[in-house]
């Protein structure tokens, strides 16, 4: 396949920018692959970098021949566009508008959005929201956002994640489609439908939705599996890469694929950057997608 491979910067980077983003876009060139995916909220990468630094960034990265396709964060996990608190509502929108804004700046395409969640299983001070709250709030919170993309010229990818909101294809497909606009997509997480799907049937239902993917593995453990079962081994676990790629080539995804390494199975031991854990991903990432 011949999409851009990329790696979210978690992995290379640490979950609070730990590596400085200059010396993980020359990882990335080391590695071989074509990309990285920087996340925005902590570290260099957050609101209030310059204009100026996200365009010397940009630059660097030209000059390595490493794309910056997407950009992702784990913002709206706590402070979501479908809060039932009108203050988070509005600091969710503008964090929105600085995300987009930079993340164009800094060359991305695509921005991933999770718009609200019915819960967040790993953190229990998060609130239970009833879902028909969190849909209406969502489309709500995405309406208001979509001009912000419009203007800086990135599209919201919303991500199935294990929040209860969107959590099979046709779901994620009607929310999509009500927008009715270019500005919203889908950014289809392969690894996170497998705890009650099949990555290669939503690929098929979302088509032409999806405008970003993210890669990673997981087994069903016990019927199901819990976040234990995302380890550190890219080629573990009860993903079908040939079914992926086959239902990927069959809608002519021509958009980038990114691993998403993060491996929840060490907890609560789970220490990032992990370097070695980095390039073990991009030799498997290399030899799924860019061998027959």
């Amino acid at each position: 396949m011949k999409n851009v491979l990329q790696m979210n910067y978690w992995t290379i980077g640490g979950f609070q920018g730990e590596t400085p983003i200059e010396k993980a876009l020359q990882e990335i060139k080391k590695m071989g692959l074509d990309g990285l995916e920087l996340t925005y909220g902590s570290g260099e990468f957050a609101p209030g970098i310059s204009e100026k630094r996200c365009k010397e960034l940009r630059k660097i990265a030209n000059d390595l021949s490493v794309k910056i396709a997407t950009c992702a964060t784990d913002f709206y996990m706590h402070t979501p566009l479908a809060s039932t608190s009108a203050s988070k509502r509005k600091k969710a929108m503008e964090f929105s508008k600085r995300y987009f804004n930079d993340s164009a700046l800094i060359g991305a395409k695509v921005c991933l959005v999770v718009p609200g969640c019915v819960w967040v299983p790993w953190d229990a001070k998060q609130p239970v929201v009833p879902y028909k709250t969190v849909w209406d709030n969502s489309i709500e919170g995405v309406n208001a956002v979509i001009p912000a993309a419009c203007d800086s010229g990135v599209k919201i990818g919303i991500e199935n994640v294990w929040n209860g909101f969107l959590t099979d294809p046709m779901a994620l497909k009607l929310f999509i489609d009500q927008f009715n606009s270019r500005y919203v997509g889908s950014y289809f997480d392969a690894g996170n439908c497998i705890i009650n799907g099949f990555p290669q049937h939503w690929i098929e239902i979302l088509g032409k939705r999806i405008i970003a993917v993210h890669i990673k593995n997981f087994k069903r453990n016990d019927c199901a599996g819990g976040l234990h079962c995302f380890g550190d081994n890219l080629l573990e676990g009860d993903l079908d890469f040939k079914a992926v790629k086959k239902a990927l080539q069959k809608i002519k995804y021509t958009g980038p694929l990114t691993v998403e390494m993060v491996p929840f199975s060490r907890e609560p031991n789970l220490v990032l950057p992990d370097t070695k854990l980095a390039y073990d991903t991009a030799q498997k990432m290399l030899k799924v997608f860019r061998t027959t």
